[in-house]
């Protein structure tokens, strides 16, 4: 039986040489309250976090030294670990092997997931989404054990082990989810229901160098230098958006986690193991997100307050905006558009503002940057 562990375990882990890698992940994991639940034989699914073909350096994937490290880790106790993800776009071999080869996991060492089925699932307690249709290769693991990458993110605010999971969502039908599921408040709770759906064995967060700034794909490397652990995804969020100077209170997972009773609404309520405050990060970049703010008392409340309201969240809602000296015209932005808002013109894109569902997938998959967060100067001003 695995002992008694804190909510969410830190240990310092400062660059990926091999050899303080695997040490900082023995301490963590034995930490985190071990591996004896890990039997020979059993196939174990490492959800990593594999974006886009993107080499290691650029620190928006989980790092191949620490999934070499854990695969190496779980074969000595006999099992068959297996790495895999569903990035936004095609999920097929020939994708998929650009992402794993770019990323560097083919150097890993660890069995590379190969399956390309989906399957339809009821999630039961689904509060948002009561079915899905997720990645076939998950549901043939005996275990799974969730390494995510700490970024910052354009929608969530925070991308780290919670929103990892949707990774567990076919990438040609994420633009559906995002449509389905066009506010963030709801489109948290649907990363909240898969998170419930698959409950992994051990979350685990590589914030050895994180992503600031334009996240999750286009910010840039800040070392942050600690790797951290435990069994509910929310809680090491919570920490992880401590790490980074973010407010809980603006990253709508931890928000309806909070909701719901899995994590606390304040750090100090967590058992945290560890010196976890060695690893604050300053002057981190974020990507601030005002979306769902509520102005009604502001008119006394009633059918004026909430048209009040709906205008004013509007207003100052962030929105994605085109970096035009940056923008090769290539128009990936406008082929993963859920909303069908963008439209090329002159050879750059323009968004419909008012089909804009601000998922801000042309952000997040924009391979030059060029699409950026951007909150009005209205919203700037309230904040202040």
């Amino acid at each position: 039986m695995d002992c008694k562990a804190a909510d969410v375990v830190c240990v310092p882990c400062a660059d990926y040489e091999p050899a303080r890698v695997r040490a900082a992940l023995e301490e963590l994991i034995d930490r985190a309250g071990g591996l004896a639940w890990v039997c020979p034989g059993m196939r174990i699914g490492i959800k990593a976090n594999l974006v886009a073909a993107m080499t290691p350096d650029r620190a928006a994937t989980t790092h191949p030294t620490l999934i070499s490290a854990l695969a190496a880790i779980l074969r000595e106790r006999g099992a068959v670990p297996v790495v895999g993800d569903s990035p936004g776009g095609l999920y097929n071999a020939s994708f998929l092997n650009r992402v794993y080869a770019a990323s560097g996991m083919e150097e890993t060492g660890a069995e590379l997931n190969r399956s390309f089925s989906t399957c339809p699932v009821d999630l039961p307690g689904g509060r948002v989404c009561k079915t899905a249709t997720v990645t076939g290769w998950l549901l043939e693991c005996d275990a799974i054990i969730n390494f995510a990458k700490l970024k910052s993110h354009g929608m969530m605010g925070l991308s780290a082990a919670a929103k990892n999971l949707f990774g567990t969502v076919p990438g040609t039908m994420k633009p559906e989810y995002h449509f389905r599921f066009p506010d963030p408040a709801d489109f948290a709770g649907m990363l909240v229901d898969l998170d419930e759906f698959w409950k992994p064995r051990l979350s685990i967060v590589d914030a050895v160098t994180a992503m600031e700034g334009n996240g999750p794909t286009a910010g840039s490397p800040k070392r942050v230098g600690c790797l951290l652990a435990g069994q509910n995804p929310h809680r090491i969020d919570l920490v992880c958006a401590r790490l980074i100077g973010l407010d809980p209170g603006t990253v709508p997972t931890l928000r309806e986690a909070m909701e719901r009773n899995l994590c606390p609404r304040k750090l100090e309520e967590l058992e945290i193991d560890g010196p976890w405050m060695d690893f604050i990060s300053e002057g981190f970049a974020i990507i601030t997100e005002r979306n769902g703010l509520q102005f009604q008392n502001l008119m006394g409340g009633g059918r004026r307050g909430a048209l009040f309201s709906k205008f004013l969240s509007r207003s100052i809602a962030a929105r994605p905006v085109v970096d035009q000296t940056t923008c090769v015209g290539c128009r990936k932005c406008e082929q993963v558009c859920p909303a069908r808002a963008i439209t090329i013109r002159r050879g750059k894109p323009a968004v419909d503002r008012r089909a804009c569902i601000r998922c801000f997938c042309c952000q997040e998959f924009c391979p030059k940057g060029a699409m950026r967060v951007r909150r009005p100067s209205l919203a700037r001003i309230l904040e202040h």
